[in-house]
């Protein structure tokens, strides 16, 4: 594999990429619009789903459009350096390390204080919101379940929950998944390790099968909110493992038949584009749900920014001061930060949708993490830039 075409292939030079955020605050707009003309196309097309005990489970839309939006990010991995990644040695230890052992729980602390404590007023104390049921939990109208209560919704049992805590829920999907597509372009552009942040982006997707669903059931459940074991080893099952084998055996099957460059020149040329128009297409979707909500209160996601904004300067300035404690070369250090810092947002998303539903203020948080990574991450790629000199210099 050549350096002048792993180059190539993070370029920030797609408009999709290079104005992300301007799409999704265009996807807010469209959303909020396509609410009010057919306030009833995104709830049709989230009925249209896998059913399990009278229960919507797996939309089958909104699947399509995630697997869309998973499938060219999994194809890229090249297995063969996963095998390589003991030679990488403290890169790889650290990002694990930020990425499942305090990541996950600094997002909880973070989100916990600003939406249960200091900004929950402004959310509304007693503003609820309605939720999925538990994957196979079938409870009485009136019961109660975390902090939830069970109602009844177009005949449809729901959970009735705190509004600040379904929008709780979303940021702890967001930060128990490690970013592996964007950090492609953020390590570019700051000048890091390109071959290492291919191998940090296989180990976290594999380690993501492994602990995505042990560590998002135990926060949830520790949030007092419901614990859908099943819907989450579910939700890993289609949104992570199975793009990640579709796109390991496409990937080896269209290498034999075409050559490592026309796969990486041609084939992955056209996939960017199918994942963000997948990414826009359900972000629509979700706005159109809720576009009132939005409306209502215009400050709603500012609200859900400012934990999340914290906690993704937070986590970027440990992973940042460990590599240059553990004296990593800048170009190892860079990416090892901006993988921990940046979220995974295609797989909350994907999460927050299947466990508590389209509509859900889960889905609405995940999608706030779109909104305000690019510009957070290209503040952070120019500070990298102008610190290179923090480091050792490369031996190369």
């Amino acid at each position: 594999m050549s350096e002048n075409i792993q180059t190539s292939e993070r370029q920030m030079t797609s408009i999709f990429e290079k104005y992300l955020s301007l799409w999704v605050f265009l996807c807010i707009i469209g959303g909020i619009l396509l609410g009010k003309v057919a306030p009833d196309l995104a709830k049709t097309l989230d009925g249209m789903s896998i059913y399990v005990n009278d229960a919507p489970v797996v939309s089958i839309p909104i699947a399509i459009c995630l697997f869309l939006m998973m499938y060219p990010i999994m194809v890229k991995i090249d297995f063969a350096e996963v095998i390589k990644a003991g030679k990488s040695g403290k890169p790889v230890f650290l990002t694990l390390f930020i990425n499942w052992a305090i990541k996950p729980f600094t997002m909880y602390a973070i989100s916990y204080f600003f939406l249960g404590y200091l900004l929950q007023s402004f959310i509304g104390s007693e503003a609820v919101d309605l939720v999925k049921m538990p994957f196979g939990l079938d409870l009485d109208v009136g019961a109660t379940h975390g902090a939830g209560m069970v109602v009844l919704q177009d005949g449809i049992k729901m959970l009735q929950v705190p509004l600040w805590r379904s929008y709780f829920a979303g940021t702890i999907l967001l930060g128990i998944a490690p970013c592996t597509a964007m950090v492609l372009v953020w390590s570019y552009l700051s000048r890091g390790n390109d071959g290492l942040t291919l191998v940090m982006v296989a180990v976290n997707s594999l380690t993501m099968l492994l602990l995505y669903g042990i560590l998002g059931g135990f926060l949830l459940g520790v949030g007092k909110l419901p614990v859908p074991w099943q819907a989450l080893l579910l939700s890993v099952a289609i949104y992570v493992a199975l793009p990640l084998v579709a796109g390991y055996l496409s990937r080896k099957l269209i290498i034999a038949q075409k050559g490592e460059v026309w796969f990486k020149e041609k084939f992955l040329h056209f996939l960017t584009p199918v994942t963000i128009l997948a990414l826009l297409t359900t972000l629509v979707l979700l706005f159109s749900f809720k576009g009132e909500v939005i409306v209502a209160n215009p400050l709603t996601i500012l609200w859900i920014a400012i934990p999340l904004t914290i906690q993704t300067i937070l986590i970027f300035a440990l992973g940042y001061v460990a590599a240059k404690v553990l004296g990593l070369k800048y170009e190892d250090a860079a990416p090892a930060a901006m993988i921990g810092a940046s979220n995974h947002f295609e797989v909350a998303i994907a999460t927050a949708v299947m466990l508590f539903g389209l509509s859900s203020g889960a889905a609405l948080a995940t999608v706030v993490g779109v909104l305000i990574e690019v510009p957070i991450m290209l503040m952070l790629v120019r500070f990298c830039l102008k610190t290179q000199h923090w480091f050792k210099p490369s031996q190369s």
